[in-house]
């Protein structure tokens, strides 16, 4: 590496960063606002299964005056007014279509809601949470024509690339189906967005960091990663307790070690949106004590990438 610290994308970071991307579309900071449409999944209403992924409470991630009760436009506004007390530069917004699956509707009904948000004065965009067998191709083509005029960005849950992962946590999908939705979505023009969680029971270290590879083949913009978080209510904290030599919960070395493994392996090309998961504490039913913000440990992960003298897609093979 030369001494400029110059890499792929012509930055002095070591790894592609989404939010640098991201400043430099909109040419200034854009906020993004999370909103709760009342959707449900067919992993809780019966149509695959009942009560969710085992790891799964919604409720834990999803701020407080994102209620199903208000329509989108009042839920952008209390947004608004909340972020602009902490974010005064932001005068532009993205609608996060965030709580359960989000493309789990009739496409009139989908349309409705989206362009509401999109209707919004000072609304640049949306991100559209989703599970990757939620999603077809009619949907798909009305999404393109409205990114001719607006950010779109959807935004699919793989979790994990391996299919007994996928059983184990009742996922309700195997990888084919993210993969085959991943390229769909890709093929329109659209972004493409997808979310990995660190240390599902039964996933090694090595299989984590290995499967960058996998993921580097995957037509992504983007991608989210986060450490498992045992969140009460669960299943997956239940079987914590009932079995926890089953699970490896890393300590915050270990999970940076991890995450920079991974980012190693990882294509240059594809953009880390974040890198850890943020429950409330009032959620979590677990034994660690290091959960950060995500710019916390964001800035750990430079630190640590520039102490190591590595970066972002070293040893890939995909590039």
């Amino acid at each position: 590496m030369s001494g400029e610290k110059k890499y792929w994308w012509g930055t002095a970071r070591r790894y592609n960063s989404y939010a640098d991307w991201f400043t430099g579309l909109f040419g200034g900071r854009v906020q993004k606002l999370s909103v709760n449409a009342g959707f449900t999944c067919p992993n809780r209403d019966g149509t695959l299964g009942y009560g969710g992924c085992t790891y799964c409470n919604n409720e834990a991630f999803i701020p407080g005056y994102c209620t199903p009760d208000k329509s989108v436009t009042e839920q952008i506004e209390q947004g608004i007014a909340f972020h602009r007390r902490r974010y005064r530069r932001a005068d532009r917004y993205i609608v996060y279509f965030q709580a359960y699956t989000n493309t789990y509707a009739g496409i009139e009904k989908l349309s409705a809601l989206y362009d509401e948000g999109l209707n919004h004065p000072s609304v640049a965009g949306l991100v559209i949470g989703t599970r990757p067998d939620c999603i077809n191709g009619e949907l798909l083509d009305r999404l393109a024509v409205m990114a001719r005029d607006y950010f779109i960005m959807i935004e699919y849950g793989i979790e994990s690339v391996n299919d007994d992962t996928l059983r184990r946590i009742s996922r309700g999908h195997d990888f084919a189906t993210a993969v085959r939705a991943l390229k769909e979505t890709a093929e329109r023009g659209l972004n493409v967005g997808a979310h990995l969680i660190f240390g599902l029971p039964g996933e090694s270290r090595r299989a984590i960091a290995d499967s960058a590879e996998v993921i580097s083949s995957l037509p992504l913009t983007s991608l989210k990663i986060r450490q498992l978080q045992l969140i009460k209510g669960t299943a997956m904290a239940l079987e914590y307790r009932q079995n926890p030599g089953a699970f490896d919960l890393y300590d915050l070395d270990g999970y940076l070690d991890l995450v920079i493994s991974f980012t190693e392996r990882l294509s240059p090309g594809i953009m880390i949106d974040r890198i850890s998961g943020e429950a409330p504490p009032r959620f979590l039913d677990d034994p660690r004590d290091w959960h950060l913000r995500s710019s916390e440990l964001f800035r750990l992960f430079e630190h640590r990438l520039e102490e190591r003298n590595t970066w972002q897609g070293r040893l890939c093979k995909k590039i």
